[in-house]
C-alpha cells in the first residue's frame, strides 16, 4: 500500500492521465490507438511490466458494456479458434516480457508501434483466404505480442477487417475475441507475477479517465472529418514512437 501511496503523489500519475485521457479520444472516434499511445508512455513511467497490466486492465474495463450485445453476433466458429491461438501463446509473451531488458522492451514497444503506423497509413489490407491455420497463426502473433507488449490489436483487426462479414459481425468478432483474450491476460499477468498492487491500483485510478474520454471521443468528433482525425492520430503515435526511440 506504501508503494502505491507514494506513487500517487508523483508527477508520472498526472502525464499518465493525460496520455490516458488522449488514448481515450483516440479509442472513441477512431477505434485504434489507444494502447499504441499508452504502451511506449506507461513503458517508460512505470515500466514495459506495469504498463502491459494497466493498459489490459483498464481496457477489459471499459470495453465489457460492450460484450453483452456482441454475444449474440459474434461468429464463433471464427473467434474460438483465433482466441484459443492467442491464450496459448501469451506465456510465450509472458517470458518475453520477463526475461528481456526493460529498456529494451520499451524500445520494442516503440518500434511496433512504429510499424504500425506505417501499416496502418498505407491502407495495406490482406486479401488472401483466412484459412484456419493462418487465423491460429495470427491468433499466436496476437496473443505473443499482447503479453510481451499490450499491443496485440492490429494484427487482428487487419486479418478480420478483410473478411466478407458486415460490419457489424466484424465489430462483434473483434468485441468478443479482445473480452476473452483480455481476460485470459489478466490471468496470465497474475499467474507471472506481474499483477501487482501498484499497477493494478493505478489501472483501476486510469479507468474512469479513459472512459470518460472514449465516450467524448465519440461524441465530439462524430461531424469530424475522419481521414483528417485519423491522419492526425497517426502522426501524434508516430512522433510518440519515435521520441521513446531515441530518447
Amino acid at each position: 500500500m506504501e508503494e502505491l501511496g507514494s506513487f500517487l503523489a508523483q508527477d508520472g500519475l498526472i502525464l499518465a492521465a493525460a496520455v490516458t485521457a488522449i488514448a481515450g479520444l483516440m479509442r472513441g472516434y477512431t477505434g485504434f490507438g489507444s494502447s499504441m499511445l499508452m504502451a511506449p508512455v506507461f513503458a517508460i513511467l512505470f515500466g514495459p511490466a506495469t504498463a502491459v497490466v494497466m493498459i489490459i486492465t483498464m481496457d477489459v474495463i471499459v470495453s465489457a458494456q460492450l460484450v453483452p450485445r456482441a454475444l449474440g453476433e459474434a461468429r464463433w466458429r471464427f473467434v474460438v479458434p483465433m482466441a484459443g491461438a492467442a491464450v496459448a501463446a501469451m506465456p510465450l509473451g509472458a517470458w518475453i516480457l520477463a526475461a528481456l531488458d526493460a529498456g529494451l522492451v520499451t524500445k520494442g514497444m516503440a518500434g511496433l508501434v512504429l510499424a504500425l503506423v506505417v501499416v496502418l497509413a498505407s491502407g495495406w489490407r490482406y486479401d488472401g483466404r483466412r484459412s484456419l491455420p493462418l487465423t491460429l497463426g495470427v491468433g499466436a502473433l496476437s496473443g505473443t505480442l499482447m503479453a510481451s507488449t499490450s499491443m496485440g490489436g492490429p494484427p487482428v483487426l487487419i486479418y478480420m477487417l478483410t473478411g466478407r462479414e458486415s460490419a457489424r459481425f466484424n465489430r462483434a468478432n473483434i468485441i468478443v475475441y479482445f473480452a476473452m483474450t483480455g481476460l485470459a491476460l489478466i490471468c496470465v499477468m497474475a499467474l507471472s507475477g506481474f499483477m501487482t498492487l501498484r499497477a493494478a491500483g493505478t489501472a483501476l485510478i486510469l479507468t474512469p479517465v479513459f472512459a470518460l474520454f472514449t465516450y467524448f471521443g465519440a461524441r465530439m468528433f462524430r461531424h469530424a472529418e475522419e481521414k483528417i482525425y485519423r491522419r492526425v492520430a497517426l502522426v501524434f503515435l508516430a512522433g510518440v514512437a519515435i521520441y521513446t526511440l531515441f530518447r
